[in-house]
């Protein structure tokens, strides 16, 4: 599904919400302490990917500045301009990871949150298979979803329409599973976002390895 311009829907949604996303979720302590976790693990210099990089913070902002070498694909360009203004130490592409070409075992690091909402769930899955390869055998990957049984439901986000699908917690974990990652720890939580009226959303945050050599101990 894409709008006539050839953009889609998640790029309509996220071009016309620019820096008013980042204000809602800016001070989630569940995706800092993602970050975090990665931080820990990661060795000097480690090449990350930032799924679903929106304006570059916290996300990409907190990895480069930890002297990490980041890449962002976002399908809003509105997203990828802000983000390269805002993190100049990263590199962003405005591309969709369902086609994008990228080399396998070609990263470190793998990190998408919340980006896979406005999928179908075979196309979820099909996502969280890439990423398990694309990261490299001992590699880590960061995932956060909103744990939901809903598939192609209609709703509104910060004042714009959207479908959502997404998995419940334990069909999640199990996709991430059936992608080959090791599941190494799951956070569920709830949030409110930084918006009038707005309510507490549940939380699913996933951290995983590739099977293989794992990273250096430090």
């Amino acid at each position: 599904m894409t709008e006539e311009d050839g953009r889609t829907p998640a790029a309509v949604v996220f071009d016309a919400l620019g820096l008013d996303y980042e204000r809602a979720f800016a001070d989630s302590a569940e995706r800092r302490a993602s970050l975090d976790w990665l931080l820990e693990r990661l060795a000097p210099g480690s090449r990350v990917l930032d799924v679903g990089s929106g304006t570059g913070r916290p996300t990409a902002h907190t990895l480069a500045g930890a002297g990490h070498r980041v890449l962002g694909l976002d399908v809003s360009p509105v997203m990828v301009d802000l983000a390269t203004r805002q993190v100049p130490g990263a590199e962003f592409r405005l591309a969709d990871i369902r086609d994008a070409p990228l080399a396998e075992a070609s990263f470190d690091a793998v990190c998408a949150y919340f980006s896979l909402l406005q999928m179908s769930r075979a196309e979820q899955a099909a996502v969280v298979a890439k990423l398990a390869r694309v990261v490299r055998p001992g590699g880590l990957v960061a995932l956060a979803t909103v744990p939901l049984d809903v598939e192609d439901a209609e709703g509104v986000f910060m004042g714009q329409p959207i479908r959502v699908t997404s998995f419940g917690a334990e069909a999640f974990t199990g996709l991430v599973t059936g992608a080959g990652l090791t599941v190494l720890a799951e956070e569920c939580s709830r949030y409110t976002p930084d918006l009038p009226g707005a309510t507490p959303e549940p939380q699913l945050f996933l951290h995983a390895r590739r099977p293989g050599r794992p990273p250096e101990d430090r």
